[in-house]
């Protein structure tokens, strides 16, 4: 068995030709820089909601997952530190683009719309405020880099790479997707303001949802009852780490700074809450 990706937060390992072993991590990044210190259950939070999305909308979109039977993986990987991390996945030709779907004005997005009223080839009323819900989620790719920054492209990029026919199939169901699980995290007191979504091609050529989805590393979950318009809401993700990180000049520092006792408390407390909130008998 070889690892083929050591990620900032997944091992992957090919256990056979058209079979892999994903194992998420505890480890922890933020402005692309691993932290030394680990957040404890993590990759157990993160393992299991990937799993309940992936049942939870394979009548959308097929997806690569396979098992999460430990008995089912190679002899390395059945030992009690891989129990409740390790899935074992349909290997695929990946996509080159990261998709994502933004609902809310906020990030990047609020950012560029200060500046030039639009993102991503998408215009927007005037007026608006940060935070604010737009009238209809909107489908805003990025390129993958392996080093520095992904680059945000339009709609056409994807089409000119991919084909037309492809690029919408891939839209649609990106936005069907979103649209699902927002409404299920909704009515659980989360707003997915935003996700992160992957996709490949199967050995038959069929489009397959992969990589992670709708988890607090690929999404901005944000509290339903605290949300306000204007202001940066309540999350939970990392966020809270960031600002710790921002607030004391150490973001994007490398090496990464040790993390106090409280931010990891508190970080990991946010993640356990998330999953409570989502996951049923979790």
């Amino acid at each position: 068995m070889e690892k083929i990706i050591s990620g900032k937060v997944r091992e992957v390992y090919q256990v056979s030709p058209d079979r892999l072993a994903i194992v998420t991590t505890d480890r922890v990044s933020a402005f692309d820089v691993i932290l030394p210190t680990p957040i404890q259950d993590k990759g157990k939070v993160l393992n299991r909601l990937s799993s309940f999305w992936f049942h939870y909308t394979k009548d959308i979109v097929p997806n690569h997952m396979i098992s999460e039977d430990l008995g089912q993986m190679p002899p390395e990987l059945q030992g009690e530190e891989f129990q409740g991390r390790t899935i074992l996945v349909k290997r695929l030709n990946m996509l080159p683009f990261e998709f994502i779907v933004r609902g809310y004005l906020f990030g990047s997005m609020w950012k560029a719309y200060q500046k030039e009223g639009a993102f991503c080839g998408a215009a927007f009323p005037a007026g608006m405020q940060m935070a604010q819900q737009l009238e209809e989620p909107i489908f805003t790719p990025s390129t993958k880099s392996s080093s520095g920054h992904d680059i945000n492209v339009d709609f056409q990029a994807v089409a000119d790479a991919l084909g037309q026919e492809m690029a919408e199939k891939v839209r649609h169901i990106a936005l069907a997707l979103y649209k699902r699980c927002f409404d299920y995290a909704y009515q659980r007191g989360i707003i997915i303001a935003d996700t992160k979504v992957e996709f490949g091609l199967d050995e038959n050529g069929v489009l397959t949802l992969a990589d992670e989805v709708f988890t607090p590393d690929s999404s901005r979950f944000w509290s339903r009852d605290a949300y306000r318009v204007g202001v940066s809401p309540e999350s939970f993700d990392k966020q809270y780490l960031r600002d710790w990180l921002t607030a004391n000049g150490l973001d994007g520092k490398e090496p990464g700074p040790q993390l106090p006792e409280d931010v990891v408390a508190k970080t990991r407390a946010k993640y356990l809450e998330c999953q409570e909130r989502l996951v049923p008998q979790a």
